[in-house]
């Protein structure tokens, strides 16, 4: 691993001082989609052009391939029996992936495809909620070329014990990254329909809503990124919100307010917290996965701690 000192600004209290950014691997063509495996100490995460799956050891500091050919998976998080839940650019669907066994989850929505689902997320209630761009059916390094058969971007919400899948958020242009705030009363959610428009145009911020009773209302824009795109973000226990960017790390207040942010040499696509105590922020940028020492952990590894195991219910 090689260690990069870093100047930060306005993160006094998130990040320890003297904290340095770490390369932990590279290698990878666009590394996206991280997540914190408990078990193994270790962190998952894609290599969408490289169609396949990689894993960082924590206890062994080696890079694995986790799978090949894959079907260019991007977003995955944990649900609350420890499985993996991961999004399929390639064949358009939610799956599951326990311990090696793939299973699908949500592949279509009104008797058509969806197009292809990007990150996901669980809430408290168990109930899966994913965002579906159109990028694996328009970039072609990233899936299949293909139609929106609904003909639309939504934010779906979908119930595994009635089986019902319904838009949750229909108002943002190419929805991305997902979190909600530490009392599940917030979705957060990243429009990154400006990577569709390299001319110019598009939208490069992040929304928020209100939530109740598995429905959102009330959008409001939260905050904008000024330099790249927020493609991926997670929330700590603060309700600070930890984002990508072109630059690096930005962490914006629960207020929306930028406090501060982390360098890193790479272009970010997405983060996640982890490491033995929670705290680490491992960073998913360009060809290479970084962490950095923090002092807070998410929301997500927060209620993983509280909810009781859902293993053998589905």
């Amino acid at each position: 691993m090689v260690a990069r000192v870093l100047e930060i600004s306005g993160l006094s209290g998130l990040v320890p001082i003297g904290a340095d950014l770490v390369l932990c691997a590279t290698g990878s063509t666009w590394a996206e989609g991280p997540v914190w495996l408990p078990e193994t100490q270790s962190v998952r995460f894609s290599d969408i052009p490289g169609d396949r799956i990689l894993d960082y050891s924590e206890t062994t500091q080696n890079l694995t391939v986790y799978a090949s050919n894959v079907e260019f998976t991007n977003g995955r998080t944990l649900d609350h029996d420890g499985s993996v839940i991961q999004c399929s650019h390639g064949l358009r669907r939610i799956e599951r992936d326990d311990h090696g066994i793939i299973t699908p989850i949500i592949d279509s929505y009104n008797g058509v495809r969806l197009n292809s689902p990007n990150d996901v997320i669980v809430a408290a209630d168990g109930s899966i909620w994913f965002s579906d761009p159109p990028y694996g059916i328009t970039v072609p390094i990233e899936g299949h070329p293909g139609e929106r058969e609904y003909g639309d971007h939504f934010v779906f919400r979908h119930d595994p014990l009635s089986g019902e899948t319904r838009p949750a958020v229909i108002d943002v242009e190419e929805p991305n990254g997902l979190a909600f705030s530490p009392d599940g009363s917030l979705l957060y959610v990243s429009d990154t329909s400006a990577a569709s428009h390299p001319e110019g145009g598009g939208n490069h911020h992040i929304r928020v809503y209100d939530v109740a009773n598995g429905r959102c209302k009330n959008g409001r824009t939260f905050a904008v990124i000024d330099d790249g795109l927020s493609d991926g973000f997670r929330v700590d226990l603060a309700g600070n919100v930890w984002t990508s960017s072109a630059t690096g790390v930005l962490v914006f207040s629960a207020a929306g307010i930028k406090l501060g942010d982390i360098p890193v040499p790479e272009k970010v696509s997405n983060v996640c917290f982890g490491g033995p105590a929670g705290t680490d922020l491992y960073i998913t940028a360009s060809t290479s996965l970084y962490k950095i020492r923090t002092l807070t952990q998410d929301t997500a590894i927060a209620a993983r701690s509280a909810a009781p195991s859902r293993r053998g219910s589905r």
